[in-house]
Formats: C-alpha cells, structure tokens, sequence
C-alpha cells in the first residue's frame, strides 16, 4: 500500500473550496486509484492521461482529472511515497 502525502496548498484548496466539488469527486477516485493500487496503476486509466512532466516540473507526473484539471503529483518509490503538488487548473507556472 502506498502512503499518500498532500502538500499544504492542496489542503488549504479543498478546506477553502477553492476546488469544485466534481472536481474532488474525480481526485478521490484518483487517490482510491494510488493508494491500493499504485501510481503506475493510472497509466491503465486512458481518461487520466498519467505523463511525466518536463522543464521546471521534471521529476513530477500529471494526471488529467477534467478537460482542464490536473493533479501534479512526485513518486519517492523507496520511501512508498506519493506526494500531491498541486490540484488546480491547467497551469504549471510555479
């Protein structure tokens, strides 16, 4: 099993509600997906559209939650670790 860990910002979003609630229902599902599964688990998920990030992201993976959502997310396979960046709209800028 893997631990799931959500960045401060992440959790300030969903406490604020800054995140609609269509939007958390596909991210609970997403985090169901990595925590008894894996992360390599989403690549079977084709609506997910799981892909490595590149330039000031690399070492971080995205996952498509709607047309214009996505989680950002880093894998620490030796710690069995999963850390959530970011759930927002599409924008990668730091």
């Amino acid at each position: 099993m893997w631990v799931l860990l959500e960045s401060r910002e992440v959790v300030r979003a969903i406490a604020r509600h800054a995140i609609p609630k269509h939007i958390l229902k596909e991210y609970e599902a997403w985090k169901n997906i990595v925590v008894t599964s894996s992360p390599s688990a989403l690549r079977g998920f084709s609506g997910l559209r799981d892909h490595a990030l590149q330039g000031e992201w690399a070492g971080h993976r995205a996952s498509y939650l709607s047309a214009q959502w996505r989680v950002i997310y880093r894998v620490d396979a030796n710690a069995v670790e999963v850390a959530v960046v970011r759930v927002s709209a599409h924008d990668y800028k730091r």
